[in-house]
């Protein structure tokens, strides 16, 4: 028995448990570790806090502000408006989009790095790459020149969009009746 008990006193004895202990070498405390971030939690809300608790008095300041709150809403509410607009109407975002494959590849880059820059990434590009990707880019000048024609031309509103522009055959065929099985119904009906 005593040799039970003094084992037991080494290893919970004095306030301490060796287990325990060691195991946390290995393993954090949850609860020691759900304290530790509950108050960082805590801190950085007080200095939050304390940012807003001084007032803004002076115009650029209110200013500043605003514009600071700007990106992530416009970014978000312009890409919404782009999904809007290619259904409602597709040829118009269809030109600008061929508008948009005009843009250098290292633009590309710049805007991601100026967005991502904003939101805590950094990017560099180098300038051999910028000049290449011009190239490469301006390479699709007359692709894109004759897709926009080519949308443009199938645009289908406005007066004598239907027009068959004198041509003979066109008209007989367009005249020509041919079977309409619903339009037959409504005449049988009536």
């Amino acid at each position: 028995m005593g040799l039970m008990q003094g084992l037991f006193a080494l290893l919970f004895g004095g306030d301490r448990n060796v287990v325990k202990d060691t195991v946390e070498v290995f393993r954090e405390n949850a609860e020691a570790g759900s304290a530790r971030a509950h108050e960082v939690q805590i801190q950085a809300m007080r200095e939050l806090g304390a940012e807003f608790a001084v007032p803004r008095v002076a115009w650029f300041d209110r200013v500043m502000d605003g514009i600071n709150r700007l990106p992530r809403p416009a970014l978000a509410l312009g890409t919404l408006g782009l999904f809007v607009s290619a259904m409602v109407a597709p040829l118009w975002f269809a030109e600008r989009m061929q508008g948009i494959a005009l843009v250098p590849e290292p633009l590309w880059w710049l805007l991601g790095v100026i967005v991502s820059f904003y939101f805590g990434a950094r990017h560099q590009v180098k300038a051999q790459q910028f000049q290449r990707e011009i190239v490469h880019t301006m390479a699709h000048v007359p692709q894109v020149m004759e897709n926009v024609a080519a949308l443009r031309k199938m645009r289908h509103y406005g007066i004598g969009a239907a027009a068959t522009d004198g041509d003979a055959r066109l008209t007989v065929v367009s005249l020509a009746q041919g079977e309409n099985a619903a339009l037959d119904e409504w005449r049988a009906a009536a």
